[in-house]
């Protein structure tokens, strides 16, 4: 198996729990390099790793093809564009820049060198995404004429990190972190839509960036899709809601990936690694082919965020597609900078 040697730009918790794992666990991959500015945290599991001190002193001396950026999104551009520009193939955690046009820069740059650049949106591995793709593909609530994605916290107070919460920093708040999931969540189920209208405050107040958001996108044919967030909701919505001509769909946000990660679970490559699903998650309500009602508790299957490094791993060796690759990411981007543009104007915005 033709192995792909990896560097990562930090061992913070997006490093621990989203890659480092995974890269050691997928055979394809061997984690050669790892940026830790003072500490040595990664000694301890990942011996085999080169700790480096700066990301200019990683690319300069390790061996290493591909380059996680998975720093705060403030620096995203700075790195990216210093890896591109060492020759590495790079992905980069979302949310991808803090501009449209820092991302546009990054893949122009990409394609000149002839690189690949992808962006982390694991979410399209969690279950209840792939669950709520399912059901649209099956197509037994006909047309689709609206539907509610949420992605809801209960913090209520600060979380220190000032990268996330400093309205003053580019790219700070919920829209650019969980919303970056929502967008992107919508365009993969409906496409980009024609305009929007957009409510983004912080209801901590003006000291805090967003924690609260609230985008309606417009299709053709009618269709509305609502996307919103919100660190004030102690008790849970249904994350998502589909409505159609024929029914309706609700399903739960019930993917524990992070959760299990964070305590210690392994990834294995090429199976099921999580916790079964106890019990149902959605609800499937519709009128079936014979013109009767049908209504059926639904459970999702397992989602696995293997499977981006290993989309990732068969685009290196096989050419198959690569997954989330920048220029569509970029597209994400404009409905997030129009979405704050649309708040701050009180008008609808048109894409």
């Amino acid at each position: 198996m033709q192995l792909i040697k990896a560097g990562l730009c930090a061992f913070g918790m997006s490093g621990k729990i989203f890659h480092a794992p995974f890269l050691k666990e997928h055979p394809g991959f061997f984690m050669a390099a790892v940026v830790e500015r003072s500490k040595e945290e990664s000694k301890e599991k990942y011996p085999e790793a080169t700790i480096y001190r700066s990301v200019e002193e990683m690319l300069q001396n390790a061996d290493i093809e591909l380059v996680i950026i998975n720093t705060p999104v403030q620096t995203h551009y700075e790195y990216a564009k210093m890896a591109l520009e060492a020759g590495k193939n790079i992905i980069v955690e979302k949310p991808f820049t803090v501009s449209v046009s820092e991302a546009e820069d990054l893949v122009n740059l990409a394609e000149e060198k002839g690189l690949f650049l992808s962006v982390y949106q694991n979410r399209r591995f969690d279950r209840d995404f792939l669950q709520v793709h399912k059901i649209l593909n099956d197509g037994k609530l006909g047309n689709i004429k609206e539907a509610e994605i949420r992605f809801d916290r209960f913090r209520t107070t600060p979380s220190g990190k000032q990268h996330k919460e400093d309205p003053q920093q580019t790219g700070s708040g919920s829209l650019h972190d969980l919303g970056a999931h929502l967008v992107d969540q919508a365009v993969q189920y409906f496409g980009y839509p024609e305009k929007l209208f957009a409510d983004v405050f912080s209801m901590k107040g003006q000291e805090y960036a967003n924690d609260y958001f609230e985008i309606l996108l417009y299709y053709k044919d009618n269709l509305r899709v609502r996307l919103k967030s919100s660190v004030f909701t102690k008790e849970a919505h249904y994350a998502y809601a589909i409505h159609g001509e024929k029914g309706s769909f609700l399903q739960e946000r019930t993917d524990n990936q992070e959760n299990e990660l964070v305590a210690g679970a392994i990834p294995v490559y090429g199976k099921e690694w999580t916790e079964p699903l106890k019990g149902t998650d959605g609800i499937l309500n519709f009128i079936n082919e014979n013109s009767e009602p049908e209504r059926m508790l639904t459970a999702s299957e397992p989602g696995n965020y293997m499977d981006y490094y290993q989309q990732i791993y068969e685009y290196i060796v096989f050419g198959y597609a690569l997954p989330s690759q920048g220029r569509e990411v970029v597209q994400n981007m404009k409905i997030i900078d129009a979405s704050l543009e649309s708040s701050k104007e009180g008008k609808i915005v048109y894409l």
